[in-house]
């Protein structure tokens, strides 16, 4: 939140307002633009109520408002900001949602066309598949840094649509690849175009809504990506069946056509719909707010800002700070554990074909179910998470479950019931790996420099687990892929492990806190 309020707020004038917190905010904090996005990014992932402070709001009164400078009543702010959320629900968050939709859609609907003439026309061996899925996530680690840090000097209303724009191009670009090699060159680039979607979408959602409001609209967010998974089987199955050998193409080619020539519409959209920065009249801003509503986007994040007081540190100093706490690293093996138990993903489709319920329209069919329960069991984790103000348990529990459902799926060789575990796996990996980042960037913020380099160092890391999870499933392997089963077991078992140590020593850490006498848990377990 604090750059949004650097980016913006100077520009409008505002006063720095402080929160009803011993901590006000120091606004020399923010030297590096990357790390400066990555705060704003991480601040969005932390639970409704700061779980390292438990800060809490201090309402707008009606004197304040006037005094402030707003110049409207505490019922005229309150009726003005309720307009406003009620308008960025109906523009911004859906319209992120779709964009998240078609990011996810466009990159594992290889997935799909597997189970078509793909590897025949392509003439693909051996690993050749594992290693275009993997490709991927390479170009996509790379394009990060860079595009993170052009992040806060662009408007968001072009910049995230430029990119959906290109990378709808570059998947469409699929059903032209003739050769294996068309196919390494298609999926690395697909990766660069897609990299500055997700920490674009994150930064914007954070520099609108205040964390009370956040938590929601990440879950709502980061629910695009099972309902892509879910509905991409349901499309493919008509697609692959229905335009098979039409205008002399594969469906598969279809496929790819089609659901890129989607994202690119939604991208159009999106140029009309998306905003840029409170106090910015650019973007959707210039027909959708009021001048009134304008002030109070501006007023109310300018007071969700908070920082501690000695948050002056350089950002080379928050490195060294992140790099030297050994929490960082547990972190790191956490969240690339969790991304390695999930390998599942991208194979799902040849996973169900292997249960042999049905043939390929049917098999696709059956690949959405897992991923619509878990849709739901992500957020009924997420609201016991938040209520609870618990992280470890609601990542280490979910974790287990995936653990038993990979158990059973080695143990029994009765097709209907192997799949019945894919449920298990699914919703556990799912429910689980979304609360990794909030527990981290609430357990790593001494200051925010720290925070941010942490959260760099776990999210460019943890992205080695997408990397070589695709080689946990050769094609020798199938159907039963029973070592890719145990592989992500193994990995779900670690995350637990993970997940138990931190408990334990944030416990250790908070006894020691209230035995100084501060009377504080500083760290949410």
């Amino acid at each position: 939140m604090g750059l949004c309020a650097r980016l913006n707020f100077d520009k409008a004038h505002s006063k720095v307002f402080s929160l009803a917190s011993r901590h006000p905010f120091n606004q020399t904090v923010l030297g590096s633009s990357y790390f400066r996005m990555t705060v704003a990014m991480t601040e969005q992932k932390q639970e409704l109520s700061l779980s390292s402070e438990h800060v809490d709001e201090m309402p707008v009164k009606a004197e304040e408002a006037i005094s402030n400078g707003l110049g409207m009543t505490g019922e005229q702010y309150d009726a003005n900001e309720k307009s406003l959320v009620r308008k960025l629900d109906f523009t911004l968050l859906p319209m992120v949602w779709l964009l998240y939709f078609f990011n996810y859609l466009d990159r594992n609907n290889i997935a799909q066309a597997r189970l078509s003439s793909f590897e025949q026309d392509l003439g693909l061996k051996g690993n050749q598949f594992n290693v275009a899925v993997s490709i991927l996530n390479v170009g996509y680690m790379l394009m990060q840094l860079p595009s993170n840090m052009l992040l806060t000097r662009t408007r968001p209303s072009m910049y995230i649509p430029a990119w959906t724009a290109l990378w709808s191009i570059v998947s469409a670009a699929t059903a032209g690849a003739g050769t294996y090699t068309h196919l390494i060159v298609i999926r690395f680039f697909l990766g660069i175009a897609e990299a500055p979607f997700f920490p674009g979408a994150m930064f914007l959602l954070s520099c609108w809504y205040p964390r009370k409001e956040l938590a929601l609209r990440t879950a709502i967010l980061y629910s695009g990506v099972l309902l892509a998974t879910a509905f991409s089987g349901l499309i493919a199955a008509g697609v692959l069946s229905g335009l098979e050998g039409a205008r002399g193409m594969a469906g598969w080619q279809w496929l790819f056509i089609l659901e890129g020539a989607g994202s690119f519409v939604a991208a159009i959209v999106a140029f009309f719909v998306l905003p840029d920065f409170p106090g910015q009249k650019t973007g959707a801003m210039k027909w959708l707010l009021s001048d009134d509503e304008q002030k109070v986007a501006v007023e109310r994040i300018n007071r969700d800002r908070v920082s501690l007081p000695d948050a002056d540190h350089g950002v080379f100093a928050g490195l060294m700070m992140a790099v030297k706490d050994l929490r960082t690293w547990v972190f790191v093996i956490m969240l690339t554990a969790n991304h390695s138990a999930y390998g599942f993903n991208s194979f799902f489709p040849t996973i169900v074909k292997g249960f042999k319920l049905g043939n390929t329209t049917l098999t696709l069919i059956l690949t959405a179910p897992p991923y619509l329960i878990a849709t739901a069991t992500a957020f009924a984790t997420a609201w016991s998470s938040d209520r609870r103000k618990n992280r470890g348990y609601h990542i280490a529990i979910p974790q287990a479950v995936a653990c038993i459902g990979f158990i059973i799926s080695v143990a029994t060789l009765n097709n209907a019931a192997r799949y019945a575990t894919a449920f298990l796996y699914i919703c556990g990996c799912f429910s689980s790996n979304a609360m990794v980042f909030s527990w981290a960037s609430s357990t790593l913020n001494q200051t925010p420099e720290k925070r941010a380099c942490a959260t760099a160092i776990i999210n460019l890391l943890s992205q080695l687990g997408n990397i070589w999870s695709p080689y946990f499933f050769p094609a020798s392997d199938g159907p039963r892929y029973i070592k890719a089963n145990l592989l992500m077991m193994a990995f779900s078992a670690l995350s637990v492990a993970t997940c138990v140590f931190m408990r334990f020593s944030l416990q250790k850490a908070n006894k020691k806190l209230r035995e100084s006498g501060d009377g504080i848990n500083l760290f949410t377990l």
